[in-house]
């Protein structure tokens, strides 16, 4: 059944292509230049990540950015503005506060691009617009196209089957590719990608822990890849628990981990920077938070193609 859907949903793939390649679907243009940053599966693959480390390099620019998002996972409708990181998760969503904390720029959010950037433009006249989750977001016109590329995505299907929003052979529209895994980039993937590939690799922000045995605990579309960083960080939980993508803590999740930490006679919590502010003001104590930053060691060449696509 799921291997007739995955057709199913690749048919419906290959015709919006064919709409917009056509010009049957309508895109919309906004006054300044817009930097995509996307990729082709669900989940957590470090596109958060990637905007933060490309909106410090247009500031190291002395360029004025904002980042267009949908705000996955927030619990009200409309546009919303981030700016300081002080606004409430609920209107903003984790990941707008997260790029607004790290970057100070703001954060426009809302399921209509195009209005959003619209916006920001009235107000805060920006050079630049960074385009988060932005390679399936076709109705928004984009002077540079950058996709993370994953391991997992090379041997991964189409939806519902697998994870895949869309095939590799996507990767054609890329202006660049950037490459998650070790070495080059494979073969399967390379042979699709017009552009220039760039390497990748999310780094994890070095750590003091206040306990021996933390209990870890995430609501990611990947929690794996974080249950790998704490590996790589030498990090042995003694027991673990994952929640559903953007999950907002509530008093009952809080008497669960900490029943489940007690279970396991842990002696403290470990989770991400993204869980850290969808827990609110609930308190797990003593918590240590694991922040992941984007290594791009190519990133003024990067920048640089990207600027010159944007004739800036």
């Amino acid at each position: 059944m799921a291997t007739l859907a995955s057709h199913i949903f690749a048919q419906l793939v290959k015709a919006r292509e064919r709409g917009y390649a056509s010009g049957r679907l309508g895109v919309a243009r906004l006054g300044a230049p817009v930097i995509s940053v996307g990729n082709l599966s669900v989940g957590g693959t470090g596109k958060t990540p990637t905007v933060i480390a490309l909106g410090h390099a247009l500031r190291r620019r002395g360029l004025s950015f904002d980042v267009l998002t949908r705000g996955y996972g927030r619990g009200r409708r409309g546009l919303a503005i981030a700016q300081t990181g002080d606004e409430d998760v609920v209107e903003v969503g984790d990941e707008p506060k997260l790029m607004t904390s790290a970057l100070q720029a703001p954060v426009m959010i809302h399921a209509d691009r195009f209005r959003a950037g619209m916006e920001s433009e009235y107000r805060f006249h920006p050079r630049v617009h960074l385009l988060d989750d932005g390679f399936q977001h076709r109705q928004l016109a984009r002077a540079f196209d950058l996709v993370l590329v994953t391991p997992g995505d090379l041997d991964d299907r189409l939806l519902p089957a697998g994870r895949l929003r869309e095939p590799l052979s996507a990767l054609a529209r890329a202006d660049a590719a950037l490459w998650m895994g070790e070495g080059e980039l494979p073969e399967a993937a390379r042979r699709f990608v017009k552009g220039s590939v760039f390497s990748a690799r999310k780094r994890a922000v070095p750590l003091s822990l206040a306990a021996r045995r933390p209990f870890a605990f995430c609501g990611l579309g990947r929690p794996e890849s974080f249950w790998r960083t704490l590996e790589e960080l030498g990090v042995r939980p003694s027991g673990r628990l994952a929640f559903r993508d953007h999950h907002r803590y509530n008093a009952r999740d809080i008497t669960r981990l900490r029943k489940e930490a007690g279970t396991v006679s842990a002696d403290g919590f470990i989770t991400t920077a993204k869980d850290e502010v969808n827990l609110g003001a609930a308190r797990l104590e003593p918590l240590a938070i694991v922040s992941i930053t984007m290594e791009i060691p190519a990133m003024d060449q990067l920048l640089d193609l990207a600027l010159s696509a944007c004739k800036l």
